[in-house]
């Protein structure tokens, strides 16, 4: 550990900046406990490869998500949250002050910083499963955010009267599917197998729904349009008979899960067999005291802006109140500002 140059410790760290993160944050800084917001691999979350959000509360005409993010950056800076960019090595959790080891990057080889962290919230977020496929990338790169997404109830509206398309097999795709009806002229359900793995009864709902189709054995081989009219078709091909065709559609939703980002706590804090971090009844408690966990790290079921930003409240009322009954004693910053 020779290489180490700064050791720092504060009262609350707080792993994420997308909405759970920063309300977490909002909430720490008016309670003067000085919170420090690491921002991550994605700084914003998942509503920074958004366009339009109409179902956050409080903007009537709608807001583009990375504005919307921005909005909760400098909420929480006004209040006094420090944001750093550092990536987060290893922790040790073993005891309080709890120990994080910080590199520049993820490519950096080398320790950089220690950090101390009294209590420490993780609002890591999830990312959602891709297929990997040309045109799938967030825009400008691909059509992300621009007709192609991994959200129905965050996006199903901007489609209404529209054809579109869901990619999956699992009770998640049924559900998307299911949900997207409400808008969609038509939702084709494409899936690779010849069967769902989803549980019966949602297969029941999709298989006698009268305005979804399906499309077994089949795989997306591209998504096509342009940033001027979004997506305007697909390539699909038949895993059967290799033969390959285009189908019109104007928004693909891919819906094949997703990850939470929690593989830096895999065997220290208890997670799901998919690896969401487990609370502990209806408050943000981990099975480590002093360690909270809120937003899509800890929520595999709403996996909404706003509810992420209600368990981000949560874990730092949480972490106030452990602070009151609990005190460690603060070491000394050396050589930082933060």
């Amino acid at each position: 550990m020779d290489m180490l140059q700064n050791t720092v410790q504060h009262k609350v760290v707080i792993l994420g900046s997308g909405p759970a993160g920063l309300t977490a944050a909002i909430y720490a800084s008016r309670a003067q406990l000085d919170p420090v917001v690491i921002d991550g691999p994605q700084p914003g979350g998942q509503l920074t490869i958004t366009t339009d959000v109409e179902n956050y509360p409080g903007f009537a005409t709608g807001i583009m998500g990375p504005n919307l993010m921005t909005e909760f950056r400098a909420q929480a800076e006004r209040f006094g949250t420090k944001i750093i960019n550092v990536w987060i090595d290893k922790v040790d959790l073993s005891k309080r002050p709890f120990t994080l080891y910080c590199k520049e990057s993820e490519d950096s080889d080398e320790i950089t910083t220690i950090i101390k962290a009294e209590t420490l919230i993780i609002s890591t977020g999830a990312s959602a499963k891709w297929l990997g496929i040309p045109g799938e990338a967030p825009v400008p790169e691909g059509l992300g955010g621009n007709g192609v997404s991994a959200c129905a109830t965050c996006d199903g509206f901007f489609f209404r009267e529209k054809p579109i398309v869901v990619v999956g097999g699992g009770d998640t795709a049924m559900e998307e599917a299911l949900f997207l009806t409400r808008f969609a002229s038509k939702v084709t359900l494409i899936h690779r197998r010849n069967e769902f793995r989803a549980s019966k009864i949602m297969q029941d709902r999709v298989l006698n729904h009268e305005k979804i189709e399906i499309l077994w054995n089949t795989e997306v081989k591209e998504i096509l349009g342009s940033k001027e009219t979004g997506v305007e078709s697909i390539r699909i091909g038949n895993v059967e008979t290799r033969a390959e065709s285009m189908l019109p559609t104007q928004g693909v939703f891919i819906a094949i899960g997703h990850k939470p980002n929690t593989g830096l706590f895999k065997g220290v804090l208890e997670m799901d067999e998919i690896g969401y971090l487990k609370t502990e009844g209806r408050t943000m408690k981990t099975n480590v005291e002093g360690v909270f966990a809120c937003g899509d790290a800890q929520d595999s079921y709403y996996r909404q802006a706003v509810t992420a930003a209600g368990t981000g409240c949560m874990a730092a009322i949480d972490a106030e109140r452990f602070l009151v009954e609990n005190t460690v004693e603060v070491e000394k910053n050396t050589a930082t500002n933060w």
